[in-house]
C-alpha cells in the first residue's frame, strides 16, 4: 500500500502514452498533422559539426538530393574545431555545390553556439537544424516546411529511424524502442500543438524565433556552470513558454546509426536522463501554461521519473524484484508484439522480431535505479557530451528505414544515435 501513488503515477503515464494520445491523435484528425502546400519559404540547413569524420560527407550529401526548390535551401556546415578529418570531408562534400558553405569557429564553442552563430548570419526564414550524423530523406524538408501552417506554430520536428537495426540485439531492441518513443508517446502532445521535446536530428524552426530566444539560450547554466546537454529539448521547451506552438510528422524523416554496445547505449541513457531532468525540473515554474491535458501529463512523467527508481530499490530491498523483472518482461513482449502488428506490412530488412524488445524488460529497471541518482547528482556537467569518435562498423551494411513513400535512403553506420530523449 506504501507504494500505491507510485503506482498511480505508473497507470496515469501509461493511459496518457498509449491509450489517451493515440485517441486524441485521431478524435483530431488531420488538424493534427495539417499541411500547406502553397508555403515555400527560403530554408538554410545548419549542421554543427565536431569530430563526426566521414559521416558529415554522407549528410550534407543527402541534404542536396532534397526535392526542395534549390534556389531557395542552402546548407551551412559549422565546425567547431574538430580534431579530426570532418573539416576535410565537409568541404568535400560542399565542392560543387555554392549553395553548401563551411564554417569553422574560431574555438570550440559547443553545438548551440554554433547553430546560434550560423543562424545570426543566414537570412533564410526557416531553419533547419540536422545533426552531423544523419542521412535525410530527399522528400524531408519539404515535409518539415509544409507543416508551418500557421504562424504560431514555430516549430517542426521529424521522425529519426535506427540505419543500422539488424546489427545486434541491442540495435534491434532499440529500434522498437524508437518506435513507440515516436509512434506514439508524442501522440498526446502532437493532439495539443505542444510537443515538448524536438530532437536536434531534423527539426526547422522558425528563424525570428530563435532570434527572439538567442539571449535565454546564450544565458543557460546550473550554479554558474554553462549546460551543454539536452539543448534540443531546452529549446523546444522555451519556443513553448514563448507562447508558440510546436508539431511533429512521422512523414519527414531521417536515418542514424543507434549504439550497438552497452557502454555506448549507457552513456546515451546516463546523457537522455540528465537531459529530462534539468529540463523538466526547470520546467515546472511555467508547467501551468500548458493546457490541463499536458500539464498533467507533463508533472505525472516527471514524478514518475524520481520515484520509479524507489519502487526498483524497494523491492530490491525485500526480495521481490525477480517479480518486478517478469512483470518488465511480459510488458515488453506485449510491446514487442504491437510492434510486429504494426510494421507487419513492411518487408523483413526493415523490421525486427518482436522478441527483440525483451531486454528492455532487465535494462530498464537498470538504467533507472542507476542513471537516474547518477543524473541527479552530476547535473551540473558542463560536458559538449560527444559520442565518440567515429566508427565504420566494419562488416554492417548500411540499412533503410521504412519510407513513406516506398523509396529508401542508406546510411553509413557512424556513431551512436545522438539529439534528446525519445523516451
Amino acid at each position: 500500500m506504501e507504494l500505491f501513488p507510485v503506482h498511480l503515477l505508473v497507470l496515469v503515464v501509461m493511459m496518457n502514452r498509449y491509450v489517451l494520445g493515440p485517441l486524441l491523435r485521431r478524435v483530431r484528425g488531420r488538424w493534427v498533422d495539417a499541411t500547406d502546400d502553397g508555403y515555400q519559404p527560403t530554408v538554410t540547413v545548419v549542421i554543427p559539426l565536431f569530430n563526426e569524420g566521414e559521416g558529415i560527407y554522407h549528410a550534407v550529401r543527402s541534404l542536396l538530393r532534397q526535392d526542395y526548390p534549390h534556389d531557395k535551401l542552402s546548407i551551412c556546415v559549422v565546425d567547431d574545431c574538430s580534431t579530426d578529418d570532418s573539416h576535410a570531408w565537409a568541404l568535400k562534400a560542399a565542392e560543387g555545390h555554392p549553395n553548401v558553405r563551411v564554417m569553422r569557429n574560431p574555438h570550440n564553442m559547443g553545438k548551440r553556439k554554433g547553430i546560434a552563430r550560423a543562424v545570426r548570419e543566414a537570412t533564410a526564414e526557416i531553419i533547419v537544424s540536422v545533426d552531423s550524423d544523419v542521412v535525410v530523406h530527399p522528400s524531408a524538408v519539404r515535409e518539415l516546411v509544409r507543416r508551418f501552417v500557421s504562424p504560431r506554430i514555430a516549430a517542426v520536428g521529424g521522425r529519426t529511424y535506427v540505419a543500422n537495426r539488424h546489427q545486434n540485439w541491442m540495435t534491434r531492441m532499440i529500434e522498437i524502442k524508437f518506435y513507440f518513443a515516436q509512434e506514439w508517446l508524442k501522440d498526446l502532445e502532437r493532439s495539443f500543438r505542444s510537443v515538448l521535446c524536438l530532437s536536434g536530428c531534423l527539426t526547422a524552426y522558425r528563424r525570428h524565433v530563435l532570434l527572439e530566444l538567442d539571449p535565454i539560450l546564450e544565458a543557460r547554466n546550473i550554479a554558474g556552470v554553462p549546460i551543454k546537454y539536452g539543448e534540443d529539448r531546452f529549446l523546444t521547451r522555451q519556443i513553448v513558454k514563448a507562447g508558440y506552438e510546436t508539431v511533429y510528422t512521422t512523414e519527414a524523416w531521417c536515418q542514424t546509426a543507434a549504439p550497438a554496445t552497452l557502454a555506448g547505449y549507457f552513456s546515451q541513457q546516463l546523457r537522455w536522463r540528465r537531459s529530462n531532468l534539468v529540463d523538466m525540473i526547470c520546467g515546472l515554474s511555467h508547467a501551468w501554461r500548458l493546457h490541463p491535458v499536458v500539464g498533467v501529463h507533463y508533472v505525472s512523467q516527471l514524478a514518475l521519473l524520481l520515484s520509479y527508481p524507489v519502487i526498483i530499490i524497494h523491492n530490491i530491498i525485500n526480495g521481490q524484484f525477480w517479480g518486478v523483472l517478469l512483470l518488465h518482461m511480459l510488458v515488453m513482449g506485449a510491446m514487442g508484439l504491437i510492434y510486429r502488428i504494426h510494421k507487419r506490412d513492411l518487408p523483413p530488412e526493415m523490421r525486427v522480431s518482436a522478441l527483440s524488445f525483451l531486454p528492455m524488460g532487465l535494462l530498464m529497471p537498470i538504467t533507472y535505479a542507476l542513471f537516474t541518482p547518477l543524473a541527479l547528482f552530476t547535473l551540473d556537467s558542463g560536458s559538449w557530451e560527444t559520442r565518440g569518435k567515429p566508427s565504420t562498423a566494419p562488416g554492417v551494411p548500411p540499412a533503410s528505414a521504412p519510407p513513406p513513400d516506398g523509396t529508401a535512403d542508406t546510411i553509413a553506420p557512424t556513431r551512436a544515435a545522438g539529439g534528446s530523449s525519445t523516451s
